[in-house]
């Protein structure tokens, strides 16, 4: 301390700047550095950890791959990606290096198309010669690599000595076809059974030209997300069996849909040929489904064909139905309504009705002097109800649950009501290390969770802080609970319904987060509501009504009985199911692939389907069919095309005519405020879900039912429970 330095008081003036000084430079070289990268001399920068094809996929320029796929980890197996680096020895596998500052990476140089070519050599050895039958063919990417990257001859002569490598096919279910002696062993099939659907069932055995990918012990694969490894196959190992030699890429017709077999709406294209639907495909939607699909989207559509309605029907003095032309049966429809006083009139619409129809259906009744509008599914209408959007919305949205790190399932199983959903929670379990609670049954949900028990008085302890569970959920930085919807059936539904929105709002944070999520399980529910249709079916006995028009109402909620005896009952819908087995009239409609239809998923999402074929025999559109009926009653509606309809539509709710937009839902107090100034009341029955199983997940409406596919889903999946 006696150097003149420490004398002075310089070292108070210039200590803290020296502490600062050493901070930023910590901070800078803590801050990852950009690391300046070449690819065929082009200057791309990027993060350190990015991989060589990442790093060329910037500049534009394709480096072939086989195993390799964005959503799933890393194999580098099949070494068709090899580049050649400056400097390095030996190829490069692009899809598994990261790159280092200052490479020169050579996509096209001479060592790079020797190695590719070599690789493709060693991959078509034992690939049989059967391009001409096989269903892959024309959108083949082992075709397309050879095309592009592989050689015009092969050097391997004694192969035709010695014999291709032949492999049994597999059975692993009545949706994906197997022709194994075509695998070239990329091993995404595995990778997406274990990382996405969270089943570990498929898998290699052998090593070697011995190795082989199978389930170990043949059986159904027990996945409702298995047909997505037709689509990862890149070879015809795995080809799809309803599809399986009927149409050829080039000879279909690709139409950009949505599906509205459950709430979600997973973005899809359906290929058709000569007026008939050929197969369905998912659509790239990094919103709602990213890029895949479930089995019952993708499989169902051959219910499009059966049972169908194509004809307008009258039921005759013997008790039959019989067909009839369309002036006919909208004459008839047309006197029993003149017959019959406005308030005994009740339409009901179902669980794939567009919002088209639901307007038209609407207007239609209210210039008859009738407000009796219902969905088929019931939700509270005490409190909030459906006054306010956020109480019967996914207010989180489908992506947002990968922003979530607590999530709170109440009576509902995801995996089978909104398997899309339930990926996005699997994915977000894996990456983002989310915690899992379920109030409700025990499920198999393809990932680990915390069983709270299935008594609905937990709401009660939760919401009152006297549950353990309380404090994590209060403690948690992005929380969100989760209701099914078909918990809201019961006669408690309410109840339950305001106590999760009083648990929502605890856990609610200051920065506009919304824990309040409710997960439907049919695709018009939202529209409905939205659009203003009550949502308490058990009122309608209460009415007694004298006229019913039942819109695609197939799921039984009206029971004949419990109506009276002279109760006439229209039916209007495209599938002779439950709702046209009670009717004395039925009109036939269109399904979601024959018309342009506007559809709201459970977030909230509008979303239209697009016309892919035609529909059949006499059928017409929903909403077309109830204009007319409107002019044969004597009460025109003021629409007459589609753009017409829609701009009423925009009338009544702006954002159903904002096609894939998600309006921000507020009053989230508010409705909880609402909904809580009630008595509640629970039941002693547990929480419970009706698709706890695979088989039940098959067939939930009417396009489902009259699937033959779905019905050999269901065959296999009891047989699969029975041998278990």
């Amino acid at each position: 301390m006696s150097h003149p330095f420490w004398k002075s008081n310089l070292h108070k003036t210039f200590l803290p700047w020296l502490i600062q000084r050493a901070k930023n430079v910590t901070a800078v070289q803590a801050k990852p550095k950009k690391l300046e990268v070449f690819i065929d001399d082009k200057l791309v920068l990027v993060d350190p950890g990015t991989t060589v094809l990442q790093a060329a996929a910037m500049v534009g320029v394709e480096i072939p791959r086989f195993c390799y796929h964005e959503r799933l980890s890393i194999a580098g197996n099949c070494r068709m990606c090899l580049v050649e680096v400056e400097k390095s020895p030996k190829p490069v596998a692009a899809c598994a290096m990261p790159v280092m500052n200052g490479w020169r990476v050579k996509t096209n140089s001479d060592m790079t198309k020797k190695a590719r070519e070599g690789v493709m050599e060693f991959l078509l050895i034992n690939h049989p010669l059967d391009c001409p039958i096989c269903d892959q063919g024309g959108e083949c990417d082992l075709q397309d690599e050879a095309m592009a990257f592989g050689s015009d001859r092969s050097r391997f002569q004694d192969i035709y000595y010695t014999g291709k490598r032949a492999v049994e096919d597999k059975d692993i279910g009545p949706l994906v076809k197997t022709i194994m002696t075509r695998c070239i062993h990329c091993t995404r099939c595995v990778r997406f059974g274990s990382e996405v659907a969270g089943v570990d069932e498929l898998g290699t055995t052998g090593r070697g030209s011995d190795m082989q990918i199978g389930t170990y012990v043949e059986k159904m694969l027990e996945s409702e997300l298995s047909g997505n490894i037709i689509d990862l196959c890149p070879v015809g190992a795995l080809t799809s069996k309803p599809y399986a030699f009927t149409a050829r890429p080039w000879e279909t017709r690709k139409t950009e849909s949505i599906d509205v077999l459950d709430a979600v709406g997973s973005n899809i294209i359906v290929s058709t040929r000569t007026g008939e639907v050929m197969r369905i495909l998912p659509r790239l939607n990094e919103e709602v489904n990213e890029e895949w699909i479930s089995d019952k989207t993708r499989f169902a559509y051959d219910g499009l064909k059966a049972q169908r309605l194509v004809t307008p029907l009258v039921k005759s003095e013997s008790g039959s139905l019989t067909a009839c032309d369309w002036e006919e049966a909208l004459i008839k429809v047309s006197k029993q309504i003149g017959s019959v006083s406005p308030d005994k009139i009740v339409g009901v619409a179902g669980g794939l009705v567009d919002a088209e129809a639901l307007v038209a259906l609407k207007d239609f009744l209210n210039k008859l002097g009738s407000e009796n509008l219902f969905t088929e599914e019931k939700f509270p209408t005490d409190g909030s109800g459906c006054d306010i959007r956020s109480s019967y919305l996914l207010n989180s949205k489908i992506s947002g649950v990968e922003e979530a790190d607590l999530i709170l399932l109440i009576g509902t199983n995801p995996r089978y009501e909104a398997p899309m959903f339930n990926a996005r929670i699997r994915k977000a379990w894996i990456h983002n290390n989310l915690d899992v609670a379920v109030i409700g049954p025990k499920l198999n949900l393809t990932y680990d969770y915390e069983h709270l028990g299935d008594s609905p008085n937990l709401l009660k302890e939760i919401a009152s802080g006297n549950h353990q569970f309380s404090k994590k959920l209060s403690a948690a930085r992005n929380p969100i609970v989760v209701l099914g919807s078909e918990v809201l059936q019961r006669a408690d539904g309410a109840s339950i319904h305001a106590l999760v929105q009083k648990i929502s709002l605890q856990c609610q944070k200051a920065d506009g987060h919304k824990a309040l999520n409710i997960l439907h399980r049919v695709a018009s529910q939202v529209a409905a509501l939205d659009i203003g249709y009550k949502s308490n079916p058990d009122e309608i006995e209460k009415i007694q009504p004298k006229l019913l028009y039942l819109v695609g109402a197939d799921e039984g909620v009206i029971s004949k009985e419990n109506l009276p005896k002279d109760c006439f009952i229209i039916y209007q819908g495209h599938h002779g199911d439950k709702g046209a087995e009670i009717a004395d009239i039925v009109l036939p409609g269109a399904a979601y692939t024959e018309k342009q239809g506007t559809y709201v998923n459970t977030e909230g999402r509008s979303q239209q389907t697009l016309q892919s074929i035609t529909p059949p025999g006499l059928a017409k559109e929903d909403w077309k069919i109830i204009r007319a009926l409107s002019e044969v009653a004597g009460h025109r509606l003021s629409y007459d095309s589609l753009a017409e309809i829609r701009n009423r539509m925009e009338q009544i709710a702006p954002h159903l005519t904002q096609y894939n937009e998600v309006e921000d839902s507020n009053y989230l107090a508010q409705s909880s405020e609402l909904s809580f100034n009630k008595t509640i009341q629970l039941e002693s029955n547990p929480l419970d879900t009706t698709l706890k199983f695979l088989k039940d997940f098959y067939m939930t409406d009417s396009i489902s039912r009259a699937s033959a596919t779905m019905a050999k889903c269901v065959q296999a999946a009891e047989k699969l429970d029975a041998t278990s």
